[in-house]
Order: C-alpha cells, then sequence, then structure tokens
C-alpha cells in the first residue's frame, strides 16, 4: 500500500509539473515592450488582443484608424481580415457536411460546374486542388470599372481556362481559388446566399456583432472601419492602400465570397475562439478533423488542415494558427489549444515586421523555441 502511495504522489507531482511547464506565466511586460518599441518607430499600427482562458490578458489599440483625420485606432476597431476569413468558409462546409448535406470526397462538379474536373472538397479545403489563380485571369482580363463576384470569377475561369497548376491531391499550393468555389458550393447546397448563411450560422449565433461581409460602401459608411495603409518608400510616409485602385484587387473583386472580404474586431474573434472550445457550431469530432493534416497521394504530409495552417510537433501542445494579407491589412489569430491561450493581431499599416512581430509574440506566450513558421 505504502509503494501504492509513493507511486500516486510522484505521479501527482509528475502532473503537476508538467502543468506548470505548459502553462509557463506570459511576461506581458515584455509584450509591452516589444509593442512599444515598434510603435515607437512608427511600424505598428492596430491592435494586439492576448487572452488565457478565454479572459482577456493583454489588449491595446496602436495608431490611427485615419491618419489624415488623425482618429485613433481603439479597442472595438473594425479591421479587414483579408485571409483569416477563410477559416469562416471551412466552417459552413463543415457545418454542412455535418447536417449529411455533402461529404468532404464528394467531387466539386456534383454541386457547382468549373472547367477542372476531378477534385474533391477536401482538396479545396486543404489547398490540394492545383486550380489556377483566378486573381491573375481578373487581373489579367477583368474590366476594373466594375466590381467582380463569385459568378464572374467562375466564368472567366471558363472563359480562359488556365491549365491546372498539378494533379489534385499530389501537392500543396496555397489557393484563394479554392475557396471562392468552397463558397459557391455553401450557397449551392445550402440554398442560401454566403454572406446571409454566415450572418444567421455564425455571426449572430455567437453575437459577433462587429463581424460581417462588408461591401465597398458599408465599410465607407462605418465610423469605426480601420483605414489600410501602405508604406511608399519614395514619398516617406504611409499611403492610403486604396489609393490605388487599379493594383488593389480588394475593390475590383469587391463582391468575391470565400477566399477573404470578412471583417471583425480582435474582441468579436476572440468570441469565435471560445466557441471553437465548445460544440455550439459543429461538433468537437467534427473541429478536429479541420485539424488533421492532408497525407498527399505520394504519402507526404501536408500541414494545412480546413482554413487553419498546423504547426506540426510542436512541444507545448497543439498551436494552429492562420494570417492575412491584403493592401494595408496583416492579420493573425493563433491558437494555443492545448494551453488555452490566443493570439489576434490586427494590423492596418501592412508593416513589414510583421512576421518578426507575431513569432516574438508566440514565444512570449507559448514558450516554443522549436518551432518552423512561415507567415
Amino acid at each position: 500500500m505504502r509503494n501504492k502511495i509513493k507511486l500516486f504522489q510522484y505521479l501527482f507531482l509528475a502532473c503537476l509539473f508538467t502543468t506548470k511547464i505548459q502553462a509557463q506565466a506570459v511576461d506581458y511586460k515584455n509584450i509591452s515592450s516589444i509593442m512599444d518599441n515598434l510603435v515607437r518607430k512608427d511600424k505598428f499600427s492596430g491592435v494586439v488582443l492576448i487572452a488565457e482562458e478565454g479572459k482577456v490578458k493583454f489588449e491595446k489599440a496602436y495608431g490611427n484608424i485615419d491618419n489624415e483625420k488623425k482618429i485613433p485606432n481603439k479597442i472595438n476597431t473594425i479591421f479587414e481580415l483579408a485571409s483569416v476569413s477563410k477559416q469562416f468558409t471551412a466552417m459552413t462546409i463543415m457545418m454542412l457536411h455535418e447536417k449529411g448535406l455533402l461529404q468532404y470526397d464528394d467531387l466539386v462538379e456534383k454541386y457547382v460546374d468549373i472547367p477542372y474536373k476531378g477534385i474533391t472538397i477536401r482538396q479545396l479545403l486543404t489547398h490540394t486542388s492545383g486550380l489556377p489563380d483566378y486573381q491573375e485571369v481578373m487581373d489579367k482580363h477583368w474590366d476594373k470599372t466594375k466590381v467582380a463576384n463569385n459568378k464572374d470569377i467562375i466564368e472567366y475561369l471558363f472563359k480562359y481556362t488556365p491549365p491546372a497548376l498539378f494533379e489534385p491531391g499530389t501537392q500543396y499550393l496555397y489557393s484563394n481559388t479554392g475557396f471562392v468555389i468552397l463558397a459557391s458550393i455553401t450557397e449551392k447546397v445550402s440554398g442560401t446566399d454566403f454572406i446571409s448563411f454566415c450572418n444567421r450560422n455564425i455571426f449572430s449565433k455567437l453575437k459577433m456583432n462587429n463581424t460581417a461581409i462588408r461591401t465597398l460602401e458599408q465599410k465607407a459608411a462605418t465610423p469605426n472601419f480601420a483605414l489600410g495603409y501602405i508604406y511608399v518608400p519614395e514619398r516617406n510616409k504611409y499611403v492610403r492602400a486604396d489609393s490605388f485602385p487599379s493594383s488593389n484587387y480588394t475593390i475590383w473583386l469587391g463582391n468575391r465570397k470565400g477566399p477573404g472580404r470578412i471583417s471583425s474586431t480582435a474582441q468579436d474573434l476572440l468570441k469565435w475562439d471560445q466557441a471553437l472550445y465548445g460544440q455550439l457550431l459543429i461538433k468537437s469530432k467534427t473541429l478536429q478533423e479541420a485539424y488533421t493534416p492532408m497525407t498527399l497521394k505520394d504519402g507526404k504530409i501536408s500541414n494545412y488542415g480546413f482554413g487553419w495552417e498546423l504547426i506540426p510537433n510542436a512541444s507545448k501542445g497543439k498551436i494552429v494558427w492562420h494570417n492575412g494579407d491584403n493592401p494595408g491589412y496583416k492579420t493573425l489569430i493563433m491558437r494555443f489549444v492545448d494551453q488555452h491561450r490566443t493570439l489576434i493581431v490586427l494590423c492596418n499599416n501592412a508593416t513589414e515586421e510583421f512576421v518578426h512581430l507575431t513569432n516574438d509574440l508566440r514565444m512570449a506566450i507559448s514558450g516554443e523555441l522549436d518551432v518552423n513558421m512561415k507567415l
């Protein structure tokens, strides 16, 4: 009995020690110093939020919504999320899958007619479809005085039909085209406009009251919507990204749905993050498939799930993340799933320091030193 008691005590202390390692304290003074240093150099404008167990531990706004009017960013400022939107598009597909309305290995042509056959929904979700870049087609042929939508994009893929980049399932290559098609599948299967589907089934359900897929006019009419800025060395200043409409695809592709266009706040993204720990949207088993690496046809592993980048072999537990990059904006959400910690960075001056910043913040939050992560 005494040996059993000692064994129990040893196991208890071992578990306690392990827990302390995984949940080591975050040095928020260091994080504050990192941010202040960037702001002093005029290298960051936006909002940073860090939460533990769903509770906000660090939340601060920097820079301006509007540089000309000197309107400062606030913690409830709305930012363009860019490709962080993809995880919401993937969620719509998972919801439909859970209801039995589609299967991941269904062929795309079962739902949406595109000029590329033999591609599955799973391959769209994991960027292994081999679809060509629709933006190249639209940039070359689209009349940029008009605003394109998904129907226009698919029509132009038919009209010009650039060759597929590789056989489906053989490679990973990030594809915005795939997520345009996914949104169109959601519309076909649900019989509902993609924007309405997201509003009703995700944003409203989670009380993400500042989150929406907004038109250009709606963004302009939203007082707390951060303008995007890019640094122009020749002028030695930050210039509004929408000052260059012909090169700003977010303007002439402003009605596309699926790969981007969701705008939100850091606080709303925390609501989204916390909902993923429960089963309000989908079952935990369904969500776990979103965090599962994709096995390619040659047996190699691709570490992109359903709308989430996956960090393999992280010593501090499961880490999933996604970044976004639109003219004037850089964004990131990172979920330290096993540590129940969350990092959200929303930036509206497209700082070139973004990669270094988010890596520094990641290490400060998780203590993870052995992870290779590309942004």
